[in-house]
């Protein structure tokens, strides 16, 4: 039997019975308990789909699975022994059972286009209602392997795909997606942060990772139509949640009447203001994967760095990416599962966001949380190209250093935030 019409069938049987479809497919919920080294979820990937690895003499590794849409799966700052940084879904995956909603593999880093949600939607058939039992990642980013085009290097690895796909307003796309992923060092550490923050990185019981992802889709179809709908690159990064994470997103100040509320939160309803808190230098949201939130960051407020702490690992990620010098000068694709929608080219340019029940007695899709990029949208002639950048940095160190570096990078006073967040 078809393993997809397989699924598809096991679905329906499930929605038949009043089960909830994600736990039979997307698998249970799994833990920090479920903990592996790096080394560990190296040799648990190899032995289900091909790996490629990048390293460097520090014990910096990351691990790319061509096979599963070019996903970095994850990453370590201390080499085989070390602390595996990204989210995988080790029952989803020994089920070996594909999902045409989402093949939730996990990945510290994987390549989407957007929009989700809205007239232009990828995620929605055309007409349908736009809700989570309708909701089909794309199969051209959901299948499929992305090729290996040049012989990987310890340090850089390029993938590519042909990709077809059509929109909530029936408009048809074809691209080619290319994936560059590059292991950072020393060098791009002051381009990024800053000497100051460089130099806290080189100092001594300091352990790092980071990568850049240089994303790319080059139209080979007809021209875009901005009525028909644009696309924009859409990069997701799931990592392990925990108790004591939170992540951090600063915006630019400002009065609300001009530059609107510094944070979108109400994609899947109002989020408690135990989970989620506004300083005047950054949003923090709760990132334990216990309960379903997304924040985003607009036009007018985003900055082009975010993160998140871990304080019970004592582990600090940085997001860097790609944002025009005025955002609001661009067209942003709108995600929300909305139709219609006032403003199509009025979205996020990050967004946060924290697993959980999607209903009441329902089980998540993991125990994991998600920092997000988006480039600008473009109407992109035939062969024409768009191109994102996203930068991950795991940095694990003691608290005094961690909190130089979050006060440096993401503007925040790392007590402070702990405080506030967790004070009883």
């Amino acid at each position: 039997m078809n393993i997809v019409l397989d699924a598809l069938r096991l679905l329906l049987f499930a929605a038949a019975l009043g089960v909830a479809s994600i736990e039979g497919f997307w698998g249970p919920a799994q833990g920090k308990d479920a903990e592996m080294s790096y080394g560990e979820v190296r040799e648990f990937l190899a032995r289900h789909t091909r790996v490629i690895e990048l390293s460097d003499e520090a014990g910096a590794r990351v691990a790319i699975c061509p096979d599963w849409q070019g996903r970095v799966m994850t990453s370590t700052c201390r080499g085989l022994e070390g602390p595996s940084f990204g989210f995988v879904h080790r029952a989803f995956i020994e089920a070996g059972r594909p999902n045409p909603q989402f093949n939730n593999y996990g990945a510290e880093e994987r390549m989407w286009l957007s929009p989700e949600g809205g007239p232009f939607s990828l995620w929605f058939k055309p007409g349908v209602e736009q809700t989570l039992a309708n909701w089909y990642t794309p199969t051209a980013l959901n299948e499929g392997a992305f090729d290996v085009v040049a012989e990987p290097g310890d340090r850089t690895c390029r993938l590519a795909k042909r990709m077809t796909l059509q929109n909530a307003s029936a408009a048809e796309f074809d691209f080619e997606a290319t994936r560059e992923i590059r292991l950072l060092g020393d060098g791009d550490w002051s381009e990024l942060f800053g000497a100051t923050a460089a130099g806290w990185m080189a100092g001594a019981g300091v352990n790092k990772v980071g990568y850049e992802t240089v994303n790319a889709i080059v139209n080979r179809g007809d021209d875009l139509d901005r009525a028909k709908g644009l696309v924009s690159i859409w990069i997701l990064g799931m990592l392990d949640a925990s108790p004591q994470t939170l992540i951090i997103m600063p915006y630019r100040p400002g009065d609300d009447s001009a530059l609107g509320p510094p944070v979108k939160s109400d994609y899947f309803g109002e989020v408690p203001p135990e989970r989620l808190r506004i300083l005047p230098e950054a949003i923090l949201l709760r990132a334990d994967g216990k309960y379903r939130a997304k924040i985003g960051t607009s036009q007018r407020r985003a900055h082009n760095v975010l993160g998140s702490i871990d304080f019970e690992g004592e582990v600090l990620t940085l997001v860097h990416f790609t944002m025009p010098d005025d955002p609001a000068r661009f067209d942003y694709m709108n995600n929300m599962w909305q139709v219609p929608q006032p403003e199509p080219y009025v979205g996020d340019v990050a967004n946060g966001y924290n697993d959980g029940p999607p209903e009441p007695d329902k089980p998540g899709l993991g125990a994991f949380y998600e920092i997000e990029s988006l480039s600008p949208a473009a109407a992109l002639k035939r062969g024409e190209s768009l191109t994102h950048r996203h930068r991950t940095l795991h940095v694990q160190a003691d608290p005094p250093t961690l909190g130089k570096l979050a006060k440096e990078i993401l503007g925040v006073d790392l007590a402070e935030v702990r405080t506030t967040m967790f004070a009883p």
